[in-house]
């Protein structure tokens, strides 16, 4: 099935997308360096892209930023006077972030923080960042819970979040499961379910990254 859906994803690819060299080049350094290759896909990043200019997003924050792929896709969406903020725990993926970032036109516009996303985040009122209207999670997975939270606190009412990863090939609905990434997402979903704060709905997912999916809400 695996090949079907890669199939389906490349036909949905070269039918709605322009060839984009800056966006292949990413890809290739992220590769060169080594990066696991867990970036969103071409057309998941499209989406979140068109998310993000649906919502006329001025102010971005992403949790877990690896070669900046996303962060360019949603860097693009962003007005002349918006600004995206991605944090990444590792200093050797946030240097190859800024490389590929440079090469997108983008380094005003994003601000890389190194360090712990749980450190940063406290960090960002200090930096002048108060309110988000659009906020992507896509780091450890365990942490999925304590993100969410820091990311309520930075929403206002309208702000989109959106968690990425959370079907893991099926497993998130095994409550006995022991790997700390379901468990991580099952947290999450637990959370919103109880969140009166937001509207949440999850979307399965399946393509050239394989079966997974996306948690996403709306802050009333």
């Amino acid at each position: 099935m695996r090949d079907i859906w890669g199939n389906v994803d490349e036909y949905f690819i070269s039918s709605l997308h322009q060839q984009d060299r800056v966006l292949e080049h990413v890809l290739q350094a992220n590769h060169e360096a080594g990066l696991p290759a867990i970036d969103v896909s071409p057309t998941q990043g499209k989406f979140l892209y068109l998310l993000a200019k649906l919502k006329g997003a001025k102010r971005i924050l992403e949790i877990g930023t690896l070669g900046g792929y996303s962060s360019i896709w949603m860097g693009r969406a962003l007005p002349e006077d918006g600004k995206l903020v991605t944090l990444e725990y590792s200093q050797k993926h946030a240097e190859v972030a800024r490389g590929n970032i440079k090469k997108a036109g983008l380094e005003t516009k994003i601000e890389i923080m190194v360090g712990p996303a749980l450190e940063s985040l406290p960090m960002l009122k200090d930096k002048g960042y108060s309110s988000f209207d659009f906020i992507f999670i896509d780091a450890d997975k365990s942490n999925n819970p304590h993100y969410l939270k820091w990311a309520l606190a930075y929403s206002e009412p309208g702000t989109v979040i959106i968690g990425d990863n959370v079907v893991r090939n099926g497993r998130v609905a095994d409550q006995k499961s022991e790997d700390v990434s379901v468990q991580g997402s099952r947290a999450l979903i637990d959370l919103l379910a109880k969140e009166n704060r937001m509207e949440a709905t999850a979307l399965q997912t399946v393509g050239s990254k394989g079966y997974d999916g996306f948690v996403m809400g709306i802050v009333k």
